[in-house]
């Protein structure tokens, strides 16, 4: 009979030696847009992931509201019936790293999305399309902040 400490101390062998081995799974990270989140312009973040220069466009759609209470939690949301849109952003101009949002389209959905982002001042917010074609489309909406998420 195996005491505990026995099996716990080969059960410790085998597995390293299954890791050695190459037998067990190494962590799956997906790729952090690193270069993205850290730029301070629109250009730059859009830069980042691959972009040309971004054109402004009807065909994007940006919803949030006007004035916004708490800017610890603004309602923002992008989407284009546009085919072909590969990635939708979203980017708040005065925050001190503006790229807030980086959403990964398919054909498979709609390129329609929600969140929260945080502001710490009135601000122009960007909701941006890269399209499949290398394109990159913007529509801008002015948000003003009563309490500065940050602090304010």
């Amino acid at each position: 009979m195996h005491t505990r400490r026995e099996m716990m101390a080969r059960s410790v062998t085998v597995a390293s030696l299954l890791a050695a081995a190459g037998f067990l799974p190494t962590l799956a990270r997906a790729e952090w847009p690193k270069a993205a989140f850290e730029a301070k312009s629109l250009a730059d973040a859009v830069k980042a992931l691959g972009g040309s220069a971004p054109a402004e466009s009807k065909d994007i759609s940006i919803t949030g509201p006007d004035i916004a209470e708490n800017g610890a939690v603004v309602p923002v949301g992008a989407s284009t019936a546009l085919a072909g849109a590969k990635r939708l952003l979203l980017l708040v101009e005065k925050n001190p790293n503006v790229l807030a949002a980086v959403f990964d389209i398919t054909d498979a959905v709609e390129a329609n999305v929600n969140t929260r982002v945080k502001m710490g001042q009135s601000s122009n917010v960007y909701a941006v399309a890269m399209m499949g074609d290398g394109k990159v489309l913007y529509a801008v909406k002015e948000i003003k902040v009563t309490l500065g998420g940050c602090g304010g």
